[in-house]
């Protein structure tokens, strides 16, 4: 997997939150080390992690990892995912959001594992992150701006592979609400 370079995006302020929500504890350590435990658990090597001026505790304390700053994580989420592309210098991408604790090594696995770019189906239909974008096309990503991801780019990629995951696994948390059911998802397991 050297030609693989894992990206974990952490630089969004947690407003909704209130701020610190990757440094919040879930089932006994932080939130942000959920998605740094399931890629350590899928064999990938430790990447960079894309954080904002205010560096979480989980990314200053995760041993291996390169932290990437984005001076202005106000400019949207694509900002982050520019930054992680321009650090893969022609391997191809994966890209993992922190806010992800339930994402599952087996599905990580299957996209690194994938042979070319890789992505998540949602259970609406949409595909997104998790995903995996081979060298060729992680030049296209440098241009994104907004907050809209690498979606966009993903969809219209030929030859683009889709994978299922758990609905649970893609629980993302936003906001109080979120981690809230995350934790009810943990407890009932």
């Amino acid at each position: 997997m050297a030609e693989l370079l894992v990206a974990v995006l952490a630089a969004g302020r947690g407003s909704r939150f209130g701020g610190g929500k990757l440094d919040a504890p879930l089932a006994g350590k932080p939130l942000g080390l959920w998605a740094l435990d399931a890629i350590a658990s899928a064999g990938l090597e430790p990447g960079v992690i894309v954080v904002g001026p205010d560096v979480p505790g989980f990314a200053k304390a995760a041993t291996g990892w390169q932290l990437v700053t984005n001076p202005d994580p106000d400019a949207g989420q694509c900002s982050s995912v520019a930054l992680a592309a321009g650090a893969a210098a022609g391997r191809a991408l994966l890209v993992v959001l922190a806010d992800m604790p339930l994402v599952a090594s087996d599905h990580l696995r299957c996209l690194a594992a994938a042979g070319g770019t890789a992505a998540t189906r949602y259970p609406e239909g949409r595909t997104g992150v998790p995903a995996c974008i081979a060298a060729e096309h992680v030049g296209q990503l440098v241009l994104l701006t907004g907050d809209r991801g690498a979606g966009p780019i993903l969809s219209g990629l030929p030859n683009l592979t889709v994978i299922e995951a758990d609905p649970d696994s893609l629980l993302d948390v936003d906001d109080a609400a979120g981690l809230d059911r995350v934790r009810a998802v943990l407890a009932a397991r």
